[in-house]
């Protein structure tokens, strides 16, 4: 586990493409407006779906909306945000096809990398005190067996323990790849690149977990 810098990816950078024609300023507008009217070219499209997904997650991580959080933040967690934000619309798209195992000579059965990389932010935003800032696939997905290096960049509340909090998104990771993937993992590798504002929710959570570790102990 390391601690890195900020990301310097910008908003202003992304494609329409990343996102079938639409921005992340779409969807969240959509998201504000309770996805009403229903709009079939968001609806229908698994890049949005997922990208909706993560935003949905980013908001429930006690960052409030985007637009509180802009206006409430220092600059520099303004960024921050803009960077996570950056990520979920680029890790959306679909990505190259990730093969799962034929149950018959015939099948050809595959997952799209976007997919798998929306299923390991999922199972890291569910750890209290985290949020998910980027997460990537290295090596060659497109073969089966092949093995492949997951990188997964979080930011962890103040306060809240950094290795634990890392070994349970890491653990977290790796059983959700195995039970939904046929993924050679080799790895995953987790990395704390930003601390946020503590709040009462997640002091809470760990001070429960430490006081029911002293009790078994």
């Amino acid at each position: 586990m390391a601690m890195t810098g900020p990301d310097d990816v910008r908003l202003d950078a992304l494609e329409p493409d990343d996102l079938d024609g639409h921005t992340i300023d779409e969807l969240a507008d959509y998201l504000d407006a309770g996805m009403l009217p229903a709009d079939p070219s968001i609806d229908d499209s698994a890049a949005c779906q997922n990208a909706l997904a993560a935003l949905v997650r980013l908001r429930q991580s006690s960052l409030g909306s985007l637009d509180a959080a802009a206006a409430q933040e220092e600059p520099a967690d303004e960024s921050w945000i803009g960077g996570v934000l950056a990520n979920i619309s680029l890790e959306a798209r679909a990505g190259r096809d990730v093969p799962l195992r034929p149950v018959a000579p015939t099948e050809r059965p595959v997952m799209t990398e976007g997919a798998i990389r929306s299923l390991v932010r999922t199972a890291g935003d569910v750890v209290p005190g985290v949020v998910i800032a980027r997460c990537s696939l290295e090596g060659d997905v497109t073969e089966l067996d092949a093995p492949v290096r997951v990188l997964v960049e979080l930011a962890v509340r103040s306060g809240v323990p950094i290795h634990a909090v890392a070994e349970q998104v890491r653990q977290t990771v790796v059983g959700v790849l195995a039970e939904q993937t046929d993924l050679h993992v080799a790895a995953v590798d987790v990395r704390v690149r930003d601390l946020l504002p503590a709040t009462a929710v997640d002091a809470g959570v760990y001070d429960a977990h430490e006081t029911a570790e002293e009790d078994r102990a």
